[in-house]
C-alpha cells in the first residue's frame, strides 16, 4: 500500500474480541457459551443499524446492554451474571499479536488511531486495561457524529482531523460491512478475516485481505 498516512483500527472484533466476556465465564454458562456470545454480538449490531435507520440514536454502551438483556432471555442465562458480563465488556482482551503489531507500525512513524461504535469513555477504558494508550494518536467515536457505521459521517471523521485524502488511510477492520463502509467511502480498506469467513456482496472488495494484524506488517 502506498501513500498510507494514517492506519485507522476498528475496535471491536477486529483489537479486541467480542467473545471474550462470555468466555471468561463459561464455567457458570456452560457451553452455550459461544452461541450466546455470538447471538449478542449480532444483536448489539442490529440494534445500531435499526437505531441510525430509525433516528432513533442510543449510544453504545446503552445498546450493548439492551442486546444483552435480549440475549440473556433467548439462552436462559442467570440475570444476576449481567453485571458481571457487562463489567467483562468494559475490559475485553485483545488479540494476542495486537499488542506488538501495534508496536511495530509505531515505530515505523505511522500515525494509528482507532474508529469505533464505542463511546469515547468506553474505548479509553478499553485501551488503558490493556496498557495500549500509548500506542494510539487518537481514539474516533461515532458519537462525534451521532450516528453508527457504515455512515459516511463516521468515516469522514478522521479525514476532517488528519486533513488528508481519503485514500491516504488504510482502514482495518474484521467486519465485511465495515470493510465495505471504509472502503465505499474512500479508504484503503483491509479485512482481517480471522475465521476464514465469506465476504459480503456489498458491491465492494477489500484491498487487502489478513488473516490477523501480524499480516499488516509486510504490507507498508
Amino acid at each position: 500500500m502506498k501513500n498510507i498516512k494514517a492506519i485507522i483500527f476498528d475496535a471491536y472484533g477486529t483489537l479486541f474480541d467480542v467473545n471474550s466476556a462470555a468466555e471468561k465465564c463459561k464455567d457458570k454458562i456452560g457451553d452455550k457459551w459461544e452461541p450466546f456470545a455470538n447471538f449478542w454480538r449480532t444483536t448489539q449490531l442490529e440494534y445500531t443499524w435499526l437505531r441510525s435507520l430509525m433516528g432513533r440514536h442510543k449510544d453504545f454502551w446503552q445498546i450493548t446492554e439492551d442486546s444483552l438483556d435480549k440475549s440473556m432471555k433467548v439462552f436462559n442465562i442467570d440475570p444476576s451474571m449481567k453485571n458481571e458480563l457487562l463489567n467483562l465488556y468494559k475490559i475485553l482482551s485483545p488479540y494476542k499479536e495486537v499488542p506488538e503489531t501495534l508496536k511495530t507500525l509505531k515505530e515505523k512513524k505511522f500515525k494509528l488511531a482507532i474508529l469505533s461504535n464505542g463511546t469515547p469513555s468506553l474505548l479509553n477504558e478499553l485501551v488503558k486495561s490493556n496498557n495500549l494508550e500509548n500506542l494510539f494518536d487518537d481514539i474516533f467515536s461515532i458519537e462525534e457524529v451521532g450516528v453508527y457505521k457504515p455512515n459516511s459521517k463516521v468515516y469522514d471523521i478522521p479525514v476532517k482531523k488528519y486533513k488528508i485524502e481519503k485514500n491516504e488511510v488504510a482502514f482495518l477492520s474484521a467486519n465485511t460491512w465495515d470493510v465495505s463502509g471504509g472502503g465505499n467511502y474512500g479508504y484503503q480498506s483491509i479485512w482481517v478475516n480471522r475465521n476464514n469467513n465469506i465476504f459480503d456482496n456489498l458491491d465492494f472488495k477489500a484491498n487487502i485481505e489478513i488473516k490477523d494484524l501480524s499480516g499488516l506488517l509486510n504490507k507498508f
